[in-house]
């Protein structure tokens, strides 16, 4: 049996704040982590239904984003089924569409992946700053552990580099 095709996608806007934690977080898994060949890493940005083609190539769709919950900043989630609407990228971006409807328009295309995302509680997703928030940047590492156990506990193992 072939291995899974597995699209981990980091989404948001890096032009305000903590928004673009998501792009933050791939770029740091990209950097610290060797990942399997079925393992694809990809910033998304906000490009929404632009992205309909690399989701529908994956058989599971890892996303990581910010996300509006119940916790304090920096908290960590884990969102799987209806809770996916929680993700903040695909909500009111210029494209108009969220997350669950992406995955519905790629369930219509043809291909809806197995999906979950990992998301973090922002502390200010509105101001216009490439910078995250001193205290989102702290959880990276933690959330990219997160991250490469939460794949773990599905059978994928990324090994981290030497120099990380």
């Amino acid at each position: 049996m072939a291995e899974p095709r597995v699209l981990v996608l980091g989404v948001g806007n890096i032009l305000l704040c903590d928004e673009g934690f998501g792009v933050a977080a791939v770029n740091r898994l990209e950097q610290d982590y060797s990942w399997p060949d079925n393992v694809r890493l990809l910033d998304g940005g906000t490009l929404g239904l632009f992205l309909m083609p690399d989701i529908m190539d994956a058989d599971l769709l890892v996303v990581l984003d910010v996300v509006l919950g119940p916790g304090a900043p920096g908290t960590i989630y884990l969102l799987e089924g209806e809770d996916l609407r929680k993700s903040l990228s695909f909500r009111d971006s210029t494209h108009q569409t969220d997350l669950v409807d992406t995955l519905i328009s790629c369930g219509l295309a043809g291909h809806r992946p197995e999906t979950f995302i990992i998301g973090i509680q922002p502390g200010d997703w509105q101001t216009l700053s490439p910078e995250l928030t001193p205290e989102l940047a702290a959880k990276l590492p933690e959330f990219c552990a997160k991250v490469v156990a939460e794949l773990a506990r599905r059978g994928i193992t990324a090994t981290p580099r030497a120099s990380a």
